[in-house]
């Protein structure tokens, strides 16, 4: 485990050792010392939170329970959402003890925290998980883990660099019927792939900025520290209730990554290309088609928006996220349903249907818990983020310029287009940098 922590277990040691020799009676609870089932408390991960809106209240329901970590602390730069998460954890535990910040940087200077969970708006998490990784925090990422290409291949090159983990919270590859999908592909079940199918929202960035309404008390939203690397623009109650998905400064490759960033990421597994991408990104009307380098062809199939759309979330029988993947002697298509449909109808397998929900990420972030006690590589690890993520950047800049693009997967260059090479970054807001 960490240094720190075998620091704590020499600690209780040599006072137990103290005691011993004073004959001092000491009456210690069983679940202090790791009885009954409990976890000692100096074994325990210390987590905290970063940013805590719906998506990341769904993923923090799946970490409170496990024995083996405790929460401390919640940071946001809404007071709304600071109350909650404590009120959240101290019902949790039974106690007072959820520590409520505004500025994720004092967060991150605490020397008794160990991980943070990552859930802010797309613009931060890039930023604040290189800034966790130097502190020399472990890191869970909600998804899009950056807004930008470039943004991709800074986290993962800091987390290699420092050694910290890093878990990308797309939950799908630890969940059984998209797994049992991947497995159909690369174990030859479906003969030679062809084509692989990831549904994305249609993409859309839009450039208008809401009208200007008085800005609240920093103590209540924290408008420049909630614009964080993001251009300035006027405070709008809107965008802090979640309608800034779909503006171009706000979100990752114009919606195309709030699906995409799962569902190519799974065609990349089932392809075995996790560590490339396409080398060609052609648009359409209906879908961006990318062919790989062992010629399987990656169809991007646009669905409805229901941020944008106020349309209900696209649903088949199979659910959200549906993901197809074709061969020359059969195909398996699953979503977040949990079910598989197969031809040959005899590649189903009974057993792996899942009665999880694809949503709900309980085995993911028990996956990225048990890499920061082992330090072993968690299942979405920063290496393939960073090649799926990359993909879909790739993918939806093509959508932007609306013209076909050659991509270089080892340089992580668009080929003779300065155009697209240039929306590989953006600037930063001062005084934020990478």
């Amino acid at each position: 485990m960490l240094n720190k922590k075998f620091a704590r277990r020499d600690f209780f040691k040599l006072t137990a050792r103290a005691g011993a020799a004073l004959a001092l009676p000491t009456i210690i609870p069983a679940a202090a010392l790791g009885r009954g089932g409990a976890v000692a408390p100096s074994e325990r991960i210390t987590l905290a939170a970063i940013g805590i809106g719906p998506r990341g209240r769904l993923v923090l329901e799946s970490m409170l329970p496990e024995k083996d970590v405790q929460f401390i602390a919640i940071c946001d730069v809404q007071a709304s959402r600071r109350l909650a998460v404590k009120k959240m954890a101290d019902e949790h535990y039974g106690n007072q003890d959820c520590a409520m910040l505004r500025d994720f940087r004092e967060l991150l200077a605490r020397p008794d925290l160990d991980a943070v969970l990552i859930a802010t708006g797309d613009r931060w998490h890039a930023l604040a998980s290189i800034m966790a990784a130097r502190a020399g925090k472990d890191v869970y990422s909600e998804k899009p883990c950056g807004v930008t290409m470039v943004e991709c291949q800074a986290i993962d090159d800091t987390f290699r660099r420092t050694g910290r983990i890093f878990q990308a919270g797309t939950q799908r590859r630890t969940i059984a019927n998209f797994t049992y999908a991947v497995h159909l592909a690369q174990s030859g079940q479906l003969g030679r792939l062809r084509t692989l199918h990831a549904s994305v929202y249609t993409p859309r960035a839009e450039h208008a900025w809401l009208p200007a309404e008085p800005l609240p008390d920093s103590a209540e939203v924290d408008w420049d520290m909630w614009l964080g690397p993001a251009p300035w623009r006027p405070f709008n109650q809107d965008y802090v209730k979640g309608k800034w998905r779909g503006q171009y400064d706000f979100d990752a490759g114009g919606t195309l990554l709030d699906w995409g960033a799962h569902t190519v990421d799974l065609c990349q597994w089932a392809n075995n290309c996790d560590g490339t991408t396409p080398l060609e990104f052609v648009p359409g009307a209906k879908n961006v088609t990318a062919t790989y380098a062992n010629g399987v062809k990656l169809v991007l199939d646009f669905l409805p928006d229901p941020f944008h759309d106020r349309a209900p979330f696209y649903r088949t029988e199979l659910g959200t996220c549906p993901v197809r993947f074709e061969g020359d002697e059969g195909w398996v298509e699953t979503g977040d349903a949990g079910d598989l449909i197969t031809q040959p109808a005899s590649l189903r397998n009974a057993r792996v249907v899942s009665r999880e929900s694809g949503l709900r990420p309980v085995g993911h972030t028990r996956n990225f818990f048990d890499c920061v006690r082992s330090r072993a590589q968690p299942a979405a690890n920063s290496a393939i983020m960073r090649k799926s993520h990359v993909a879909c950047h790739a993918a939806a800049i093509a959508w932007e310029l609306g013209r076909a693009l050659q991509f270089d997967p080892v340089k992580e260059e668009f080929i003779g287009n300065a155009d697209a090479n240039r929306l590989r970054s953006r600037a930063l807001r001062q005084p934020w940098h990478m």
